[in-house]
């Protein structure tokens, strides 16, 4: 009879033999014979490696083989997780619209703002690290000169107030608290007519400084930024805000919340002039111990509780809580024992000059004991007995336990009735004035590196300022979206006692002591984090087709970590390919 040649495939063959399985791969040909299938093997391929194996099959099933290494490439590979992240909390929280109508502007604008964000630092350095991302890509910004940046700043700058009283309508309510504190930055350079020489925040006393005032909801939401000379009071740039929440944000009735070194008693008595505008701030230590000889502030107010309200004749229609915080008082009981213990250190080195005769003269003795006491702040705790000969000094010790008698006492001073806060309320809004301090940390140096500033005119020294307000304003929302990523407290305990230092969750404590989350994963801080996420890469791939000579160009994200894909879900965002 005549056989029909057939096709040669690869064969799986699997026998048993005493309940185990053998595996066998087969070369075989199949042919008909008289009108039946048949199989002939050619060859035993089971010695052969696995990719051989697959190799061959495919070829006989008549895939066409090339060789990877050859056809694909990877031309280009840029990190993307971290700016697609920050892309898309900008997209969640309206920025594109916040900003302005699109457009290149625009475009340089949201990467000025994320690229704050990822990577801080100067405009230049940041053109330059654009292209490295797949921000400067998408958004077209890659070749972006610094002339296109910084007229990106000014037309951001037109819009901070349309954007300011956008924030201000999204968090600030009528007759709620309002947060305000101001801080400064030193600047490089002397031809910025905002830069003056004023008392630096950043202890960088022979350089010339901004202060710039940051107005934030009771969360510590960043809303607005104002840019001031920079020696400029803290109190006198107060009715500025009063007037901005009200003119331009639309809010009648606020309460300012600020320290005892912005709302002073003469800008009080200006609020109060101005009507519609509340106060919770601190009293001054000369004021407390006022009410402390007047007999208003007695140890017994604390004997069964921390904080105790109190009235004054001095303060007609104000509240006044007074606050013991125990751990405050022996923290300033130690300062101060080292404060005296160092005073009096370098007061002996003068006293033995003068008995040396190295030094004498009352006024050059006074001078020399001037510095020290200046240096520690220690004066009105010590007496002097000095003339051109001699020199000798005691502890005032009256003045001294008059002021250990106040150790941990402090008293908080608002306009605010009863009927909307209560005592603890007043002290609990008072303490939140934190979140205001730690926006200013995270502007300057823990997140945003906002100093030092390099810009000579002022109106890019302000539009500089408020691309890191507004990424502040991303970072705030960022930290309390990943906060089950970071050591960040998700959820801290409710205070039962305002005056006592705030206590972290269980749960944050044991992500603080092992360094990791509840399924083992490594615990991050908000800058790992994005370092991690920065290892999403897109890559540009190219397949060329050694047949046809063709060339295929795709795009592919990696595959994404647990940690980078519970990022993008606690931000409600999926892992984008392309970031427009």
């Amino acid at each position: 009879m005549r056989k029909h040649s057939g096709a040669v495939h690869v064969a799986r063959v699997v026998r048993k033999y005493k309940d185990r399985e053998y595996v066998s791969w087969l070369l075989r040909r199949s042919y008909r014979d008289a009108g039946k299938v048949k199989h002939e093997t050619l060859a035993n391929l089971s010695a052969l490696p696995a990719h051989a194996i697959a190799a061959l099959r495919s070829s006989l099933a008549g895939r066409r083989l090339v060789d990877a290494e050859e056809a694909f490439q990877v031309t280009r590979s840029l990190p993307h997780g971290h700016v697609a992240a920050v892309w898309a909390m900008a997209r969640t929280l309206g920025f594109p619209a916040l900003l302005g109508p699109a457009g290149p502007e625009r475009d340089l604008a949201m990467a000025l703002v994320a690229a704050r964000v990822v990577e801080p630092d100067s405009k230049l350095a940041t053109t330059r690290w654009w292209p490295d991302t797949t921000l400067g890509a998408d958004l077209g910004v890659a070749t972006a000169s610094t002339d296109q940046v910084y007229a990106a700043m000014d037309w951001l700058l037109a819009r901070q107030d349309r954007i300011e009283r956008t924030l201000a309508g999204r968090h600030l309510a009528p007759g709620g608290l309002v947060y305000y504190d101001l801080s400064s930055s030193w600047m490089e350079g002397t031809h910025c007519p905002l830069a003056a020489r004023g008392y630096s925040r950043d202890r960088k006393r022979g350089k010339a400084q901004i202060e710039y005032g940051l107005l934030t909801d009771p969360g510590g939401r960043p809303v607005a930024i104002e840019v001031f000379p920079g020696n400029t009071g803290d109190p006198a740039t107060v009715p500025g805000q009063v007037h901005k929440l009200r003119d331009r944000f639309g809010v009648e009735r606020v309460v300012m919340v600020g320290d005892r070194g912005m709302l002073t008693a003469a800008r009080i008595d200006a609020l109060r002039e101005l009507g519609g505008v509340g106060w919770i701030t601190t009293l001054r230590a000369p004021a407390i111990a006022a009410l402390a000889r007047a007999g208003t502030i007695q140890p017994s107010l604390f004997d069964q509780t921390n904080l105790a309200e109190v009235t004054h004749p001095d303060y007609p229609g104000e509240r006044l809580v007074c606050c013991r915080n125990p751990l405050l008082g022996a923290e300033r009981a130690r300062k101060r024992a080292e404060l005296l213990a160092a005073t009096a250190a370098e007061l002996d080195k003068v006293a033995a000059g003068v008995q040396a005769g190295r030094l004498a003269g009352a006024a050059d003795i006074g001078v020399k004991v001037g510095r020290v006491l200046g240096r520690f702040k220690m004066a009105k705790h010590f007496t002097l007995d000095l003339t051109d000969t001699s020199f000798g000094y005691a502890r005032n010790q009256p003045a001294i336990d008059a002021e250990a008698a106040l150790d941990g006492i402090y008293v908080v001073r608002a306009s605010v009735a009863a009927s909307e806060l209560d005592a603890a309320g007043l002290v609990d809004a008072y303490k939140r004035l934190s979140n205001v301090e730690r926006d200013f940390r995270s502007l300057k140096t823990v997140d945003l590196e906002l100093r030092p500033i390099h810009h000579h005119l002022e109106q890019r020294v302000r539009g500089h300022v408020l691309v890191c307000m507004l990424a502040a304003y991303l970072v705030w929302h960022l930290r309390k979206a990943w906060a089950p990523l970071t050591f960040t407290d998700e959820a801290p305990p409710e205070r039962t006692d305002p005056v006592a230092p705030a206590e972290r969750s269980q749960t944050a404590r044991v992500k603080a002591s092992r360094r990791q989350l509840a399924d083992g994963t490594p615990a991050h801080s908000f800058h790992t984090l994005l370092q991690h996420l920065a290892t999403l890469a897109r890559d540009d791939l190219t397949f060329t087709d050694p047949t046809h000579g063709t060339r295929t160009q795709i795009q592919k994200l990696t595959s994404p970590t647990p940690t980078q894909r519970k990022a993008f879900e606690l931000i409600e965002a999926v892992i984008p390919l392309t970031l427009t």
